[in-house]
C-alpha cells in the first residue's frame, strides 16, 4: 500500500489537505473501519500510520497487540512528533 493509493481510495483524493472537515472525517471512518478489519501487518501499520497522521489513531499499545509491531509503531510516532498524540 501506498499513500497515494490509500488516500485515492479511501478520501477519494490523493492531496488529503485539500478536503473540508466532513469529507476528512468519512475518510478516517473508512480508513478506521478498514484498520480494524485488516489481518495483514504491513497493510495494518499503512493504515494506523494514516490514521495517525490525520490524528485519530488508536494508541500503539491499544492498536497492536504483537510486540514486534507496537514498537515499530512508537518509533514511527516518536521519529514523526506524534508521540504526545493518541
Amino acid at each position: 500500500m501506498d499513500l497515494d493509493s490509500i488516500s485515492q481510495h479511501f478520501f477519494g483524493t490523493t492531496d488529503i489537505d485539500t478536503l473540508d472537515p466532513h469529507a476528512l472525517e468519512v475518510g478516517r471512518d473508512r480508513v478506521s473501519l478498514a484498520f480494524g478489519t485488516e489481518r495483514e501487518p504491513g497493510r495494518r501499520f499503512a493504515l494506523w500510520a494514516v490514521l495517525r497522521a490525520t490524528g485519530e489513531a488508536p494508541a500503539p499499545a491499544v492498536a497492536f497487540e504483537n510486540a514486534h509491531e507496537r514498537r515499530a509503531a512508537e518509533a514511527y510516532a516518536h521519529l514523526m512528533g506524534f508521540s504526545g498524540r493518541s
